[in-house]
């Protein structure tokens, strides 16, 4: 499961930047397969026609979103058909679709892939309701506003949150990384902290420990905007993030031998004291033979507090929909409504940022409410362009951190890399 979400969230970016291509090279004949594939896979469907409204979505989502879909249609006297699209491919083979002319209506996807869809052209604006902010949570709206525009209608956020094994640790809400190392230290755990690393770097996992010591992606223009010219990656506070990153893995804290295939299990089988990761491992955790305590990623003593990043899962209108007056009449819906919102938390229960969902749940699931608290103090992940450049370059060179490269040399290479990709 953790390989689907940092799919959906981290690498998102990488899918970006192959979009982009894809989008520029329309005649490729994989790129046509894959999009007609997806919609195959899907059902059959070819995309939206008269009296049919027809929404993408992946293989997790879909199932949590048809019914609730199904039964807003039957209310507004209009076929709603949800189409099954890989997570990995979901994407691109929007955009390519869409271009064609037989792409969805409607289609989810995370908040980050808004500035790769806006620059190919494949949504368009919506108009959420005016008192909007009384019913989502600010880092939704946030997310799916893009040069002041908004984009998109978020029902759903994820973040990271440091699980902690009560059995391994006297101190499950350790208020620095260094409270969390003595205590796993003197807990006696295999392994103190079980983070994503491996041999390629996990950006998305690392951003809290990066920022908590001063790194930064992303400067930020005069208008507020991110500034895809004030490049962090090689800057001082990255360099500082580096010398962490390196004392860390000296101290046993960061391998590379942990990655995205057993992180979550490591801490489940009580072979680590600490996990840092999302909801998406919540359903695993809960059913490990210890008790175990949920609480916000601590950052470095003295230094800046821990942010990682926000992931908001939201619906786009396709700038081609056949539907698009009951594409836009649906969004309105959902963002007005919690029932959606409702039914996909019941299926799929990820923190919801619709605020009367919230507070519905806040007593019988305190653990999403605990990311769901923690999204608020995220940052949400770039969704411009540029940010495609940086999940790579930054990934491989904390990872050879870990292994023992030079912090400053290896991190001046990653911002020079991704710097030229940028151009």
């Amino acid at each position: 499961m953790q390989i689907r979400r940092k799919s959906f969230l981290a690498l998102g970016g990488l899918a970006a930047s192959m979009t982009v291509l894809a989008a520029c090279g329309g005649s490729d004949s994989d790129s046509g397969g894959d999009a007609g594939g997806g919609a195959s896979d899907a059902g059959g469907a070819a995309g939206g026609s008269e009296g049919r409204l027809v929404i993408w979505a992946d293989e997790e989502k879909a199932p949590a979103l048809e019914p609730s879909a199904k039964e807003w249609g039957e209310e507004n006297g209009i076929e709603v058909v949800v189409e099954v699209v890989p997570g990995d491919e979901l994407q691109s083979n929007f955009i390519t679709a869409n271009q064609a002319g037989n792409g969805p209506d409607i289609t989810m996807g995370a908040h980050d892939w808004i500035g790769n869809l806006v620059q190919n052209g494949s949504i368009s604006p919506v108009q959420l309701p005016a008192d909007v902010g009384d019913s989502i949570a600010p880092v939704g709206i946030e997310a799916v506003t893009y040069d002041g525009q908004t984009y998109g209608v978020p029902y759903a956020v994820e973040t990271l949150a440091l699980y902690a094994n009560n059995d391994l640790t006297d101190a499950p809400t350790p208020s620095t990384i260094e409270e969390l190392i003595s205590a796993a230290e003197a807990g006696g755990a295999e392994n103190i902290l079980s983070l994503p690393i491996g041999e390629e770097g996990d950006p998305y996992h690392m951003q809290p420990l990066y920022t908590s010591a001063g790194g930064y992606l992303f400067g930020k223009d005069s208008e507020g905007g991110l500034d895809p010219n004030d490049l962090g990656v090689g800057e001082e506070g990255s360099l500082a993030a580096a010398d962490k990153i390196a004392e860390l893995s000296e101290q046993g804290v960061l391998k590379n031998s942990i990655t995205g295939d057993n992180s979550i299990s490591l801490f489940t089988e009580g072979k680590a004291a600490y996990l840092i990761s999302g909801p998406w491992a919540l359903a695993d955790v809960r059913e490990a033979d210890f008790e175990f305590t949920l609480s916000p990623v601590p950052g470095f003593e003295g230094m800046e507090d821990a942010a990682p990043f926000a992931g908001v899962n939201s619906f786009y209108v396709a700038s081609n929909a056949a539907n698009a007056g009951f594409a836009q009449q649906f969004m309105t819906d959902v963002a007005s409504s919690p029932d959606v919102a409702k039914a996909m938390y019941e299926a799929n229960p990820l923190p919801p940022v619709n605020l009367e969902l919230r507070e519905e749940i806040a007593s019988s699931d305190e653990h999403v409410m605990i990311f769901a608290e923690a999204a608020e103090a995220a940052d949400p992940m770039p969704a411009i362009p540029a940010m495609a450049a940086i999940w790579g370059p930054l990934g491989i060179a904390q990872a050879n951190i870990v292994g023992g490269a030079d912090p400053h040399s290896t991190m001046e290479g990653a911002g020079e890399e991704i710097a030229a990709a940028i151009g």
